[in-house]
């Protein structure tokens, strides 16, 4: 029952007036928001403007009633709508039903997947996507949808199925058929929209700069003078519907449905966290992927393509006051309203106005900062964001994160198999042991090797760990007592045990004993029941080092005696 965390009860304790006015201010600010934003994220996904509303309505009330997160503000968001135009592009012409329906089927999915993850309990999964890879992703997803809006920002034509290279390279020849009303339009609503955001975030600079642009477009006719507007747009509430469904769309999807599941979940997941260490709060991730999944299965039912959390939003709802999902329930009554009564005002909405506000958003998720960060710090880290910047410009946005995320597992295998190691020394006049590469001045003891390893041993590590001791070994003639220092290790599987027992052997044929200081206590019950302990001698086994160099400096004298004899 952990998976379905009906949020609804827990608003009420405590729940007073700050509270629910926190909550009202919050909802009817990002519900103002959410309307063009909406609008403009469905143009991205290759959809018409009312979708983008439609995809903000359901999900955000079914989020609101399962999700932990009191701050996360669902509904469409940038990448996820540049993937939702990538792939469905592909199977249909964009603008016909075929697309529509194909994109509806596509929000099914991604519930479905997210939902199925959630309820296995899978929401650790998404750590495999290091932050690297997300951000160069991140990042060239950013200026693919950013190339994207320029057939609106400019009014031309501007083919819709090249890459971004060829998209540049045909508004460069075409710079002289720019339509100057729709560009001073767009960069009107870019001002504007900047603006407001100086003078306070709180300030609907979005919302400002579409009643500007609308009326101006209305009252000086400039739709009739080649402006490009939203035109009719449908009221009322979507009817619930299964006429999507479609077994072999959704074979063929199903690749793309499970990029848009980890993005989504990871954009929304890493906004709640962020929001919840603000606000002493927690977030369930498991849950996260149920409520989203839900979310996104309820509103394929009434014609939603595929929702996540967004940062914006999100950002306005924390700084509006939201303290539980009841402010997104009040901003998907602001959809409704809309939906019934105010689609009429949009008519004549330039999209080029809706461009700046995707430019706008857009332009932040460029992380130059990141890129700094990591050329001073981890420079492979730095490859990892590069190559999957490149390769999500070159090849496109599911191949850029599937690329991204083998790169992460590639990573951290790597990491795992070549685990830190150290010879030790104890450090003059206390009981202190040390790294002797990072402490010079740490005494070396006379023929015992101290040694430790700074990670859990399995099959992917324990093979170069032994290697690494054999060295250490074989470099040095007088060692006759091996410590290895076990403290940092928590797990250990057979082949390690396996390994352990081999090395024992190995150092028994050349009369060297093996000590084990620090061995935590599920590693000690492990080792009994693999027989280890019998094997090794329940004497050679410490629980600190130094009482394991006492020991051995013992065992290296009864060595030397022997040998002097």
């Amino acid at each position: 029952m952990k998976a379905f965390p009906i949020t609804v009860a827990r608003w009420f304790r405590p729940y007073d007036k700050v509270n629910f006015a926190g909550d009202l201010n919050a909802g009817i600010t990002v519900g103002v928001m959410l309307i063009p934003q909406g609008m403009a994220y469905a143009l991205i996904a290759g959809l018409p403007p009312i979708y983008g509303l439609y995809a903000a309505f359901i999900p955000l009330i079914v989020y609101a009633l399962l999700g932990t997160s009191g701050q996360l503000a669902v509904g469409p968001a940038a990448m996820v709508s540049l993937l939702v135009a990538a792939s469905v592009g592909q199977m249909a012409e964009p603008g016909s039903n075929a697309y529509l329906e194909i994109a509806i089927l596509l929000s099914f999915l991604v519930g479905i997947i997210q939902l199925v993850l959630g309820l296995l309990r899978f929401g650790f999964v998404t750590n495999f996507l290091s932050h690297p890879v997300l951000s160069g992703f991140t990042s060239a997803a950013a200026i693919m949808i950013g190339m994207a809006q320029l057939k609106h920002l400019f009014g031309i034509p501007i083919p819709g199925d090249g890459t971004i290279f060829e998209t540049g390279y045909y508004a460069v020849q075409n710079v002289m058929s720019v339509h100057p009303l729709t560009l001073g339009i767009g960069i009107g609503g870019i001002l504007v929209i900047w603006g407001a955001k100086r003078i306070s975030p709180r300030v609907p600079g979005s919302i400002v700069a579409v009643a500007l642009a609308t009326v101006l477009v209305y009252w000086a006719g400039l739709d009739e003078l080649g402006v490009a507007i939203v035109g009719t747009v449908p009221a009322g509430l979507p009817s619930p519907s299964l006429s999507f469904l479609s077994f072999e769309n959704a074979r063929d999807l199903f690749p793309t449905a499970l990029a848009i599941a980890l993005v989504g979940f990871l954009e929304s997941i890493a906004i709640a966290k962020s929001f919840a260490s603000k606000n002493g709060s927690t977030i369930d991730p498991s849950a996260e992927l149920v409520a989203l999944g839900l979310a996104n299965v309820f509103g394929s039912f009434f014609r939603s393509f595929p929702a996540a959390g967004g940062f914006a939003r999100s950002a306005v709802n924390q700084q509006s006051g939201a303290k539980t999902g009841l402010a997104s329930l009040m901003s998907a009554f602001v959809v409704v309203l809309t939906l019934l009564f105010f689609t009429p005002l949009f008519t004549f909405l330039p999209k080029a106005l809706l461009a700046s506000i995707v430019l706008v958003a857009v332009i932040s998720l460029i992380d130059v900062k990141e890129v700094k960060y990591l050329w001073r710090v981890n420079r492979t880290d730095l490859a990892l964001l590069v190559i999957t910047f490149a390769s999500t410009l070159i090849l496109g946005v599911e191949e850029g994160i599937f690329t991204g995320l083998v790169l992460s597992l590639l990573s951290f295998v790597n990491q795992a198999s070549r685990p830190h190691m150290a010879v030790l020394g104890k450090l003059p006049n206390q009981l202190v042991f040390r790294n002797v590469d990072r402490f010079p001045e740490a005494e070396i003891i006379p023929g015992v090797l101290l040694f430790r390893v700074d990670a859990s041993l399995f099959f992917g590590n324990v093979d170069v760990v032994r290697e690494a001791i054999e060295s250490a070994i074989e470099g040095s003639d007088d060692t006759r007592v091996l410590v290895l220092d076990l403290y940092p290790v928590n797990r250990i599987d057979s082949t390690a045990l396996n390994s352990l027992s081999k090395l024992h052997d190995w150092l028994d044929l050349r009369h060297i004993s093996l000590f084990l200081s620090g061995v935590k206590g599920p590693i000690r019950d492990v080792f009994s029941k693999a027989g280890l302990t019998d094997k090794l001698g329940a004497d050679h086994f410490f629980d600190h080092l130094d009482a394991a160099c006492q020991s051995a400096k013992r065992v290296r004298d009864a060595y030397l005696e022997r040998d002097t004899k």
